[in-house]
């Protein structure tokens, strides 16, 4: 089922997100399910459940369409459930990032190049490894969502000031996406 991702503004994306017990979430598999189909429907690499409105540690990612770029992304589809990064290093490097809750707007950020993290996979099993490149930029975009950051969040004050009125616009239903989305300044009943 495809989800309404949430736009902007909303404080569930301020929030960071609580690890989850997988017994406590019986329909686990369901949502990383949906999870996915939302992210594909809106054309994403990633989707961070807080961008669904819930704060918990979950996220998905999948970097096939970078596989031109970097091959070994073939098939690079992966689920991250209390994921914890352990260490980021090497060179920062630019990379003109985009994010399903905030459409229309990308931004050049500098990440590390190389990341460890710990997490449990769909198989609730816990994995402990080591990413690099645009796999790398990827997790971290999505691991930043379960922190309570955006990508907004790494650009100089200047140039948020600059994309403020955009932002501002998202956050109250101001902006074309085509796919479902739930805007945080929008009354319902509108």
């Amino acid at each position: 089922m495809k989800l309404p991702i949430v736009a902007y503004g909303d404080p569930v994306l301020k929030r960071v997100a609580l690890d989850i017990e997988p017994a406590a979430f019986p329909d686990l598999k369901q949502l990383i399910a949906d999870m996915y189909e939302t992210m594909y429907a809106a054309r994403g690499v990633g989707l961070a459940a807080p961008q669904i409105g819930q704060s918990i540690r979950l996220f998905v990612i999948d970097a096939t369409p970078f596989e031109d770029d970097e091959p070994d992304l073939k098939g690079f589809k992966k689920v991250f459930i209390n994921a914890h990064m352990l260490e980021e290093t090497g060179e920062t490097w630019p990379f003109n990032e985009g994010c399903l809750s905030i459409p229309d707007i990308r931004e050049d950020i500098y990440r590390n190049k190389n990341i460890r993290i710990s997490y449990l996979d769909e198989g609730l099993q816990q994995q402990e490894e080591s990413f690099k490149g645009m796999a790398a930029r990827i997790i971290q975009h999505e691991y930043d969502h379960v922190d309570g950051k955006l990508f907004t969040d790494h650009i100089s004050p200047l140039r948020k000031r600059l994309i403020q009125k955009k932002l501002t616009d998202i956050s109250k239903g101001i902006v074309k996406a085509d796919y479902k989305m739930k805007f945080p300044a929008v009354k319902k009943g509108r």
